[in-house]
């Protein structure tokens, strides 16, 4: 997405140009009248505007971690509580001193709607779990993915509930300010949810698909605001996930780990260096580094860190395993009750429909009627 700058150019029109000093281009001013500028030269006058706000020693969160990309391409990740209101100020905070190029955000196409929706609408959707709902994650993802799917989103609307705030407030930040920036691209660096969850659902055996929808099924713990705050500090985060580790390795490794590469693949995909725009094709071509803001979960980011000099397969973590024999037991036991649960449902209450119409007294003297007219 390009940024749109809201001041018209009104001083001399500039031309960047490569410095061996510095990792930024240089303004050089040039002559001629800035109501006939061409598309180039625009384009370097709103660069060295972008430029002239980006700080070289930014006064950053805490919650920032540099990168530094091999052609020297510069990545800022912001590690966020996912319903927090300081995780959208460190978002905002850091967009505006860094001005990127590029903005990455942990979001995949399936979830890329709450960007535009206002936070009522949200907040409603977040706490309403519908049987339409049910119907189109089960469309989306298969039964026992989408079932899955489902659960947590419980655990998201519990959330909601109990702090009354909508998640993905900092995506939401991180959208409005990039279009802010000028030629700032907005980037999805989430890898796709149904790719996740059948993964997910793939990489768990029978029981222990039973003991993670059993305790989704019953979360009730009140949440405050100071518990997700908390959530900001590694230490922290690390244990509550070094428990979760003990008892879903499979879960962890599919629903964190190899997120993390997929955001470690996509956060040095945008970090490359931009070549500017030429007046002719005779021109020298120039790159420079580019400056990249992350959006992503605290939990990613020590992940984020230990992949990022190392060499990234994706493509292994985007194929679906085929189900395996439990997975197809599992599969059938869950359909064979919940057609048996519908089935004796609709026994057991057109048994009791059949009750209640006959011990109805227009029923009975209809009854009543019959039978005297059949012995008659």
């Amino acid at each position: 997405m390009d940024g749109e700058e809201q001041q018209p150019p009104h001083e001399a029109n500039v031309e960047p140009v490569v410095s061996s000093e510095a990792s930024e281009p240089v303004p050089r001013v040039l002559s001629g009248d800035p109501q006939n500028l061409s598309d180039v030269d625009a384009f370097n006058l709103l660069l060295e505007m972008k430029l002239k706000r980006r700080r070289q020693q930014p006064n950053l969160p805490r919650t920032v971690t540099q990168l530094v990309a091999e052609d020297g391409s510069r990545v800022y990740v912001v590690g966020t509580a996912h319903f927090s209101d300081d995780s959208k100020r460190d978002v905002v905070k850091t967009i505006r001193e860094v001005q990127p190029d590029v903005v990455v955000v942990e979001l995949c196409q399936y979830r890329v709607s709450m960007l535009k929706m206002d936070e009522s609408t949200l907040l409603r959707e977040a706490q309403e779990l519908s049987l339409e709902k049910l119907q189109q994650a089960v469309r989306q993802n298969g039964l026992m993915s989408g079932l899955m799917q489902m659960l947590l989103l419980k655990v998201s609307a519990h959330i909601t509930e109990q702090l009354g705030m909508a998640p993905g407030g900092e995506f939401r930040e991180a959208f409005k300010e990039a279009s802010k920036v000028p030629f700032c691209k907005f980037h999805l660096g989430d890898r796709p949810i149904p790719v996740t969850f059948k993964r997910a659902i793939a990489a768990l055996s029978f029981w222990q698909k039973v003991r993670l929808a059993w305790g989704l099924c019953f979360l009730s713990d009140p949440i405050s605001k100071d518990d997700v705050e908390r959530c900001k500090q590694k230490d922290l985060l690390e244990q509550m996930m070094a428990e979760m580790i003990g008892e879903f390795p499979d879960l962890h490794r599919t629903i964190v780990s190899e997120r993390d590469v997929y955001l470690t693949y996509m956060l040095r995909q945008a970090a490359r260096r931009l070549e500017l725009p030429r007046a002719s094709d005779a021109e020298p071509r120039k790159c420079v580094p580019s400056v990249v803001v992350g959006v992503v979960g605290m939990g990613h980011v020590p992940g984020i860190e230990k992949n990022w000099s190392t060499d990234l397969n994706i493509q292994e973590i985007m194929t679906v395993p085929p189900p395996s024999i439990s997975g197809r037991v599992s599969r059938l036991a869950v359909k064979a009750a919940f057609f048996g649960l519908l089935g004796y449902s609709l026994y057991w209450m057109g048994r009791r429909t059949a009750s209640l119409v006959l011990s109805l007294p227009a029923t009975q003297y209809c009854l009543q009627r019959v039978t005297e007219a059949r012995h008659k």
